[in-house]
């Protein structure tokens, strides 16, 4: 019988049997597809600066802002376990409005990085200049984030992945799960089509695929899945240097000069076509910002479902009436970047310690929160 099961091997459930095996709780990660192979890999890798507020009391800014803190301890952490280097750099960013109408949504992100600490400064057209010369001279408004910072989800995924099997942590890809096999409200393992697996502790962390799965046991999760699509430009030459985003939409630049331009928000369930209406937006969007990537080949063009929520938080917890059984899902937009602070927290609830961020605002039972949208991406 296994210590505990995770159900998903993305970001959240790599990142939380890292960190039970490094507390001596080792698991079984098993995953419907490859390891690390789905929303998690489509991200951007986009990681949020830290926040410096002393007094931080809403539940999302609070989990971000410790997996801001965690994020360059884990990225040495990794390299130092595995020899892999997960790309985590602070490569500043800036926020732009590219007309009038855009900037009281971007004005109004400013009072939310003052009140949790975060570093920016508004610039003028001299000072972005100076920051990114290729950025459009034809914006309204812009703010500079100079701890803004990014990682590469494939070898942060691929860093998670060695740094867990090296504990002892047992990989299942391709293995979905059919039930969940519960006695008396109690969790004793679960079925797949290469048979059961027993198991006392269970944590859900399947994406957007997570809802069906306590709907079997006639719990409400909805993880409606929230399809983006990505490009991945070659200019030729490095053309920028930080992320740079406008509304919800971002280019992120890597080392070697290709820049990745992101992402769509689709409603059409698992529907997994890459379409030519979404190629457009997203290179008009990248064009709009920095004209000279209108001289690049478009290398990569992929898709993959954020899992949503009933409102702006994730699912972590205990589910409600089932001794043995978690959640850490419903990341939305967020779960590269608040993959670090889950794993720690979900870490203490399972081996019974204080969490270091309370988890109550994130329960499956909660009412809804008022939907908002802090321009988290990952």
């Amino acid at each position: 019988m296994a210590d505990l099961i995770i159900i998903g091997g993305g970001v959240i459930g790599l990142s939380l049997a890292w960190e039970l095996a490094g507390r001596g709780l080792v698991s079984q990660v098993f995953d419907q597809g490859p390891i690390g192979r789905a929303s998690s890999w489509a991200g951007a890798g986009l990681v949020p600066p830290p926040h410096r507020a002393k007094d931080l009391n809403d539940p999302t800014c609070m989990l971000r802002a410790r997996s801001a803190d965690l994020y360059p301890i884990w990225s040495q952490r990794l390299l130092d376990q595995t020899g892999i280097d997960n790309g985590f750099r602070i490569s500043g960013g800036l926020d732009v409005a590219l007309n009038s109408r855009e900037e009281p949504a971007l004005q109004s992100m400013t009072g939310r990085w003052r009140k949790q600490g975060i570093r920016f400064e508004l610039v003028d057209d001299i000072r972005a200049a100076q920051l990114e010369p290729e950025l459009t001279k034809d914006f309204s408004r812009a703010f500079y984030l100079p701890e803004r910072a990014q990682i590469r989800n494939p070898w942060h995924l691929r860093a998670l992945q060695s740094a867990c099997q090296n504990l002892g942590v047992t990989m299942h890809p391709h293995v979905p799960i059919q039930q969940l096999l519960v006695k008396n409200n109690s969790i004793e393992g679960i079925k797949t089509n290469h048979g059961e697996f027993a198991a006392r502790q269970i944590v859900v962390a399947a994406g957007a695929w997570s809802g069906p799965l306590l709907g079997n046991l006639g719990i409400h999760m909805p993880t409606t899945p929230v399809k983006g699509q990505m490009l991945l430009l070659d200019p030729g030459q490095i053309l920028i240097h930080r992320i740079i985003e406008h509304e919800k939409c971002y280019l992120v630049p890597r080392d070697e000069g290709l820049v990745l331009a992101g992402a769509t928000e689709e409603h059409v369930g698992f529907e997994d076509s890459l379409t030519d209406s979404a190629k457009g937006y997203l290179w008009n969007e990248a064009i709009s910002l920095v004209p000279k990537l209108a001289q690049s080949r478009i290398v990569n063009h992929w898709c993959g479902f954020r899992p949503g929520s009933k409102d702006s938080r994730p699912y972590l917890g205990q589910v409600p009436g089932f001794s043995g059984l978690y959640v850490a899902t419903g990341h939305q937009r967020a779960g590269l970047s608040l993959s670090p602070g889950t794993a720690e927290s979900m870490a203490d609830l399972i081996t019974g310690q204080p969490t270091r961020i309370a988890l109550d605002g994130y329960s499956v039972a909660r009412e809804a929160a008022p939907r908002r949208d802090e321009a988290v991406r990952s």
